[in-house]
C-alpha cells in the first residue's frame, strides 16, 4: 500500500475518494486546489497522484508537470468528465499514467492504482538493473579511487579476456562476488551464464550434487536427473565462493573438471564435457591450508594462476565516502524516503570506524540509517555505531594505520570518551556534576555524550 495525494476541489468527491482508498489500505493526503496540490507534492513525498484536471488556482496539468519534475517515476492518474476525454489524452501524452472518467467507478480506480504502483516498482527495478549492468561493464560499480582499488581494477581488465582461472582473496564482506561478476561481464563469455555457489553454505553430502548434478536413482530422493552448477555454467563462468571450506575429496573432482574439462554426475556412468571458466574465492589463507594438508596443493596452483587480493575497507579509507554515498543513492531509490544526505558528523564517524565487516557492513549501516533517519540528513545517532574508542577501543588498535591527523583524531575520541565515562561513573550519571569535573559546559557534555554514543 502507498501514500496517495488526491487533488480534488469538490468536497463530496474528495471525501468519497479518501474513504475508498483508505479502506484499500492507502494513506491519503487531500488537496483542494492545484496550488495546494503542488505544495503537498514537495511536503508529502507521495507515491501516486490522483488529480482532477479542472482545478482552482492551478489546473491539473500544472500538478502533473510538478509531479514529473519532482519524481519522474511517480504515476499520475487524472480524473475527467466525459466531455474532456481529449484533454485527458493530452495529459497522458505529457506523462500521466492513465485517466478515469467521472462519475468514478471505484473498483476500476483501485485496479488502475494497483497496476500503476506495480508498474512504478518495475520501472525502478529496471532502472537500477540497467544502472548496475552499465556500471559493471565499465566497473564504476567497483567503487574506489584508492591506489589499491585502481590496481585491482586494472588487473581485472587484463585478466578478463583470458580463460585463466582467477583466485580472489580477501576478508569477508569485501565484495569478492562483485569482482568475479566484473571479470565475467568484461570477458568474451559475458553473454553466457554466470553461476555462483557458496561452498561453505551447503553440506558436504549435498555439495557434490549441487556442483556436478546427479542421475535418477543416484540416492534416496533422486527422482530425476539434475544438472549441476558446472553444467549450468557451460560456456560461461562458475564462481566457487569460500572454496577453502570444500571437503578435500570434492577438491579432487573440481581439479579434474579444470584439468580434463569434464565432470561426472553423481550416479552417472559417462563423463560430461564442459567448457567453464573458474573463478574461486576464499577469506582463508589457502597456502596455510595446503601446509596443513586440508587443501590440495595441485588444486591451489591450478586456481591461483592469477591471484587477486581485495583490500579490506580499513586499508582504503579514502573510498568510504564514495561508497557511503553510493549506498545512500541506492537505498533512496529503493525505499523512496526523504533522507538524501549524510551529515558531516556522521561521515566523520564512518571515516573513523574500523569496518571489520568491510563493505558489506557499511552497506548494512547505511540501510539501517536510512530507515531510522527522520530528517533530510543522516545524523550520527542514525548510524547506531559506537565512535572509535566508545566501546573500549585501544590506542594500540589504531596507531599503526592512517595519517598522523587521523590517528590524532581517533586517539582524542578514545581519550575523551573514556574520561567522560569515568566522570559519569564517579557522579552516578549526574551530568551537571560531571560537566563541572571535566570543566566543560553542560551543553558541550551533552553534545559529546550524544556524539560518542555513551
Amino acid at each position: 500500500m502507498g501514500k496517495i495525494l488526491v487533488v480534488e476541489d469538490k468536497d463530496s468527491m474528495a471525501r468519497m475518494l479518501k474513504e475508498t482508498l483508505e479502506i484499500e489500505g492507502h494513506e491519503v493526503i487531500l488537496a483542494r486546489d492545484g496550488a495546494e496540490g503542488i505544495k503537498q507534492l514537495r511536503d508529502s513525498n507521495a507515491d501516486l497522484v490522483l488529480t482532477d484536471l479542472r482545478l482552482p488556482k492551478k489546473d491539473g496539468f500544472k500538478v502533473l508537470e510538478a509531479s514529473k519534475e519532482g519524481n519522474p517515476l511517480r504515476p499520475v492518474i487524472v480524473m475527467t468528465a466525459y466531455g474532456s476525454v481529449e484533454t485527458a489524452v493530452s495529459a497522458m501524452k505529457l506523462g500521466a499514467y492513465d485517466f478515469i472518467l467521472k462519475p468514478i467507478d471505484t473498483d476500476h480506480l483501485c485496479l488502475i492504482i494497483e497496476r500503476s504502483m506495480t508498474n512504478r516498482r518495475l520501472l525502478a527495478e529496471n532502472l537500477l538493473l540497467k544502472d548496475a549492468l552499465s556500471h559493471t561493464m565499465d566497473m564504476p560499480n567497483i567503487i574506489g579511487k584508492s591506489a589499491k582499488m585502481v590496481e585491482v581494477a586494472q588487473n581485472i581488465q587484463k585478466v578478463s579476456q583470458a580463460k585463466t582461472s582467477v583466485l580472489l582473496l580477501g576478508e569477508s564482506g569485501t565484495g569478492k562476488e562483485l569482482f568475479a561478476r566484473a571479470i565475467h561481464d568484461l570477458s568474451p563469455r559475458k553473454n553466457n551464464a554466470f553461476v555462483a555457489i557458496n561452498c561453505a553454505a551447503i553440506p558436504r553430502e549435498l555439495l557434490e550434487s549441487e556442483l556436478f548434478g546427479h542421475e535418477k536413482g543416484a540416492f534416496t530422493g533422486a527422482a530425476g536427473r539434475k544438472l549441476g552448477k558446472f553444467e549450468l555454467a557451460n560456456k560461461g563462468t562458475i564462481f566457487l565462493d569460500e572454496i577453502g571450506e570444500m571437503d578435500i575429496t570434492l577438491q579432487s573432482k573440481v581439479l579434474r573438471a579444470i584439468q580434463e574439462g569434464e565432470i561426472d554426475r553423481v550416479g552417472g556412468t559417462h563423463p560430461v564435457r564442459i567448457d567453464v571458466r573458474i573463478i574461486a574465492a576464499s577469506n582463508r589463507d589457502l597456502e596455510a591450508k595446503v601446509k596443513e594438508k586440508s587443501f590440495r596443493e595441485d588444486l591451489y596452483y591450478r586456481l591461483s594462476v592469477f591471484p587477486l587480493t581485495i583490500p579490506p575497507l580499513r586499508e582504503r579509507k579514502e573510498d568510504i565516502a564514495a561508497l557511503a554515498e553510493h549506498f545512500l543513492s541506492k537505498f533512496s531509490a529503493e525505499m523512496n524516503v526523504a533522507c538524501r544526505e549524510i551529515s558531516e558528523e556522521a561521515m566523520e564517524i564512518l571515516q573513523q570506524y574500523r569496518w571489520k565487516g568491510n563493505v558489506r557492513e557499511l552497506e548494512n549501516v547505511i540501510e539501517r540509517a536510512m530507515i531510522l533517519c527522520e530528517g533530510l540528513n543522516i545524523a550520527p545517532e542514525d548510524l547506531r555505531l559506537s565512535p572509535v574508542g566508545s566501546s573500549g577501543g585501544s590506542l594500540d588498535e589504531i596507531a599503526a594505520e592512517g595519517t598522523l591527523e587521523e590517528t590524532a583524531k581517533a586517539a582524542l575520541r578514545i581519550a575523551e570518551s573514556r574520561r567522560i565515562r569515568k566522570a559519569l561513573d564517579d557522579t552516578h550519571g549526574n551530568k551537571t556534576k560531571a560537566a563541572g569535573i571535566l570543566s566543560v559546559s553542560y551543553k558541550t557534555l551533552l553534545t559529546k555524550i550524544k556524539d560518542y554514543g555513551i
